[in-house]
């Protein structure tokens, strides 16, 4: 990535309000915050089962064992709701004019279904598959903070300072953790992003994982798999932060 990406991100989004009005910026929304709540409870809930199941078989809370659990919760999220986000990305990639009526989610569901049938709903599928590689790093990137964080806190005299200060730098500690961890994460496994973009764009040449990867490479070159990269982390950094330190704070409040 260069200095100038940036300046072409902005570039691009001042081309789509142009040419397509202000609306086009909120394409895919439905689907997403439809997809949200199912894909995250999902997620949390096969990585807290699997972890607890490890604990029991393994050494608990290894490396070995975050590894695991984040690799089988991801498979699960992914299967379970990547309909859900083609049809946003499909909603996301079309393309029209300023004053042209948009195609809502269930005329794209339609339009899948009527192209490729049911397995048209599981497009770039592999490609997420592949993303569980992100989800592995970061948590294990995670946990290993968290660790150090706690033993820091044992360590150190907290006694003396009160429940409300102690509770709001631990909420910041783990907000930042998220963020290290999900910023490492995505620069390593960004590349699956893209392929996945590729594999559900509507009508294209690509058709699967290694055979996207390698044509976006022969034809672009090496630097397109980290295309939008910075745009990603912007969305993604603040979003991961807030939503394990509430993870975090849930299971704190659960277990009383």
């Amino acid at each position: 990535m260069n200095q100038r990406d940036p300046l072409i991100h902005l570039f691009a989004g001042g081309m789509i309000l142009e040419k397509e009005g202000p609306r086009s910026l909120f394409r895919g929304l439905g689907p997403n915050l439809v997809g949200v709540a199912p894909s995250r409870a999902i997620y949390f809930a096969a990585y807290s089962s699997s972890k607890e199941k490890l604990n029991a078989v393994l050494e608990p809370d290894s490396s070995q064992v975050h590894m695991v659990s984040a690799g089988v919760a991801g498979f699960t999220a992914i299967t379970a709701t990547n309909p859900i986000w083609l049809i946003k990305t499909r909603l996301q990639l079309e393309a029209r004019n300023r004053g042209e009526r948009r195609m809502n989610a269930f005329e794209c569901v339609r339009r899948v279904y009527h192209s490729d049938g049911i397995r048209g709903f599981y497009r770039g599928m592999s490609a997420s598959y592949a993303g569980i590689s992100e989800t592995v790093i970061h948590f294990v990137i995670y946990e290993s903070i968290k660790q150090k964080l706690v033993q820091s806190k044992t360590s150190s005299n907290m006694d003396a300072e009160e429940d409300s200060v102690k509770y709001a730098s631990d909420f910041i500690a783990l907000m930042l953790a998220a963020a290290t961890s999900k910023t490492c994460a995505t620069s390593i496994a960004y590349p699956h992003e893209v392929i996945r973009t590729r594999l559900r764009e509507e009508g294209t040449k690509y058709r699967s994982f290694f055979q996207t990867f390698s044509l976006v490479i022969s034809e672009e070159g090496y630097r397109s798999l980290y295309r939008g990269l910075i745009t990603h982390l912007v969305r993604q950094i603040p979003n991961t932060a807030i939503m394990m330190a509430t993870y975090e704070l849930v299971v704190y409040l659960l277990d009383g």
